[in-house]
């Protein structure tokens, strides 16, 4: 039987590097002496009292179908908590509530890009984005942040690089493999070539409550961008709700239209208690999220001071999120070959970082998910490997 040519866009570069997690979960489950440092899942539990809004939904009925843009007060919780990082009102009529930033990303590609458009994508960049540029026909072009320049833009060559096709610019902010996170000139300027040349910006911001330093700054909150902006987040990261698969995308209002009606033949409407949860988690969990940034900072401090001790093995300091960088040129050009003889000599798996990009080759992605007495027996184990 024939598929339709749309299932050839799913695909993407890099699918390969992923195998190392799926190998090193069997094994785990085998009961064997792994440690997994190549996904971010969040160890901590979603907080209870977040639980127990779902439950008391739950208890209450809450199994029906629901708007297809999302609940009236999540929404405004959405709302309230993206004028706090814009330094703009937004209202509810900005958000569209989604199956997590995942979905939100993808439907609003859906949207805003077709065949003949082309979309600049900040390279390294998470790796599902390629699949869901490809499924709208337009064409990816990646801009290569690369590991000289600590995987920041530069501005000049990203100014050069739009072409009258240029339909938009697509980047997270914070990053996710490299953890950086953009300045307000870096923002700036991005906005002016946004608006010089008609673009819209997607950017997804999952990890802009665990920015260790500073005050973060929306790119939708600078002058000129807020019609022109699209930001997709969620509640995953910041609550430990991963699995709750509750997201969003703030934007235009013509655009949450388009987005209602492509909800309207996908999801129909998240169920209820997970909003109830999601909307609980948004307006009381600024406490937990503190904890958790703090946690992933101390996390963070315990990598670098651990694998200082490596040879020849230079790392990224992440500005925030729960991810670190490390360069292993120096022992294989091939980071998914480097992965794979560690996790055969430690039991120890981290992930090839050039599966999110040209700019990342030669890196690993080290994930600080996990609880510090392995995440530090996990480090002694890379430190060991390297100065074999």
């Amino acid at each position: 039987m024939r598929f339709a040519p749309f299932v050839d866009s799913l695909g993407g570069e890099g699918a390969e590097a992923w195998e190392i997690l799926t190998e090193s979960r069997a094994a785990q489950a085998r009961g064997e002496d792994v440690i997994i440092l190549s996904i971010g899942d969040p160890d901590f539990e979603t907080p209870a009292f977040v639980v127990d809004a779902a439950v008391e939904a739950l208890r209450l009925g809450d199994t029906h179908y629901t708007q297809l843009e999302g609940r009236s007060s999540l929404r405004a919780a959405i709302a309230e908590k993206m004028s706090r990082t814009s330094g703009v009102e937004i209202g509810p009529e900005r958000v569209t509530v989604l199956a997590g930033a995942q979905n939100a990303f993808y439907s609003t590609c859906r949207c805003l890009f077709g065949p003949g458009d082309e979309v600049v994508v900040l390279d390294p960049a998470y790796v599902t984005y390629e699949a869901c540029i490809a499924s709208t026909g337009a064409t990816q072009v990646r801009f290569q942040q690369p590991a000289c320049s600590g995987f920041r833009p530069d501005i000049d060559q990203l100014g050069a690089s739009i072409t009258s096709a240029t339909r938009g610019i697509v980047f997270a902010n914070p990053s996710n493999p490299t953890g950086v996170t953009f300045t307000r000139d870096e923002l700036n300027a991005i906005a002016d070539i946004a608006i010089r040349n008609d673009l819209w910006i997607l950017v997804d911001e999952v990890y802009n409550d665990l920015v260790f330093d500073g005050v973060y700054q929306s790119i939708a909150g600078l002058p000129g961008m807020l019609e022109r902006t699209v930001t997709v987040s969620s509640v995953s990261k910041s609550y430990a709700m991963t699995g709750w698969r509750c997201g969003w995308a703030v934007g235009p209002p013509a655009l949450m239209h388009h987005l209602r009606r492509m909800t309207l033949v996908t999801l129909y409407g998240l169920p209820g208690f997970v909003m109830e949860a999601a909307n609980v988690a948004i307006r009381e969990g600024s406490e937990e999220v503190a904890l958790a940034r703090e946690t992933y900072r101390r996390r963070r401090n315990l990598v670098l001071e651990i694998l200082a001790e490596a040879r020849n093995l230079p790392t990224l300091l992440p500005e925030a999120g729960m991810f670190l960088m490390a360069d292993v040129r120096a022992h294989n050009d091939d980071a998914n070959v480097f992965a794979w003889n560690l996790y055969r000599s430690t039991g120890v798996s981290v992930l090839d970082a050039g599966a999110f990009g040209a700019a990342a080759r030669g890196w690993i992605r080290i994930s600080y998910g996990i609880d510090e007495v392995q995440l530090a027996e996990a480090c002694r184990r890379i430190v060991e490997f390297t100065q074999k």
